[in-house]
């Protein structure tokens, strides 16, 4: 776990903390021509060879920094950059990493009985599939059992909403909850529950606010219920 972290900080320090937005606009414009692509790419090999501090491991830096400079160059042949693309970029270099640190550790042979041991464990399992729940069956059920007064409030929300803003709350909200149950931090839930209620419906007066805010409301005692369940459900398999 330690050289992982050490690798995952040499990472975090190139791409985030020392890179400044000039380098990233000079990279974006010039491409494979930016002196700054090198330059990046050499400070990830050099911070890298830092963090882990022994000599004998150079060529794990070598390989960083050259890995480093080619998944940059991959990720600046695209127009956009977007979250799709940081995101892809982002997990190809945790992939690199990952990949050095069970070199240097000799751990590529535990990788299959790990997983092996991983989906063997009822309460992983048991975990894994409530979160899925939450995330995907339950958001299509909601939907399903409130559509009878979507139309009601249809344009209103159309009007005053941001588009799928409601689908991505509602997923943050039922993650957050079952974490807050999985953790016995019960509590939470209510602080939750208090400061939904306020950004949501502190605003109120215009015409058709109220079936707007009881068609929200339903679904939102919906999810609490339905992953509130799910929750206990999985602490009395797991635990």
């Amino acid at each position: 776990m330690l050289i992982f972290l050490q690798l995952l900080l040499a990472h975090i320090i190139t791409d985030f903390v020392i890179q400044p937005t000039k380098w990233v606009n000079h990279k974006r414009h010039y491409k494979g021509k930016s002196k700054f692509l090198y330059i990046h790419s050499f400070i990830a090999g050099i911070l890298t060879f830092l963090f882990l501090a022994k000599l004998e491991w150079w060529y794990i830096a070598v390989f960083i920094g050259i890995t480093h400079y080619f998944i940059d160059l991959w990720k600046l042949q695209f127009k956009k950059d977007n979250l799709k693309m940081f995101v892809a970029d982002q997990v190809l270099h945790l992939f690199i990493i990952i990949l050095a640190c069970l070199y240097l550790v000799s751990g590529f042979g535990e990788i299959l009985p790990f997983f092996s041991r991983l989906f063997s464990s009822e309460a992983v399992l048991a975990i894994l599939t409530g979160y899925l729940i939450i995330i995907f069956p339950t958001g299509f059920l909601i939907g399903k059992a409130t559509k009878r007064w979507q139309n009601e409030v249809e344009d209103d929300l159309r009007k005053n909403s941001l588009d799928a803003a409601g689908r991505f709350i509602g997923i943050f909200e039922r993650v957050l909850v079952l974490t807050f149950i999985l953790t016995t931090n019960f509590s939470a839930i209510g602080f939750l529950i208090a400061a939904k209620s306020i950004l949501r419906f502190s605003d109120k007066s215009e015409t058709g606010a109220r079936k707007q805010t009881e068609y929200v409301l339903i679904g939102t005692l919906m999810s609490f219920t339905i992953t509130i369940l799910i929750g206990f459900l999985i602490r009395h398999i797991a635990f």
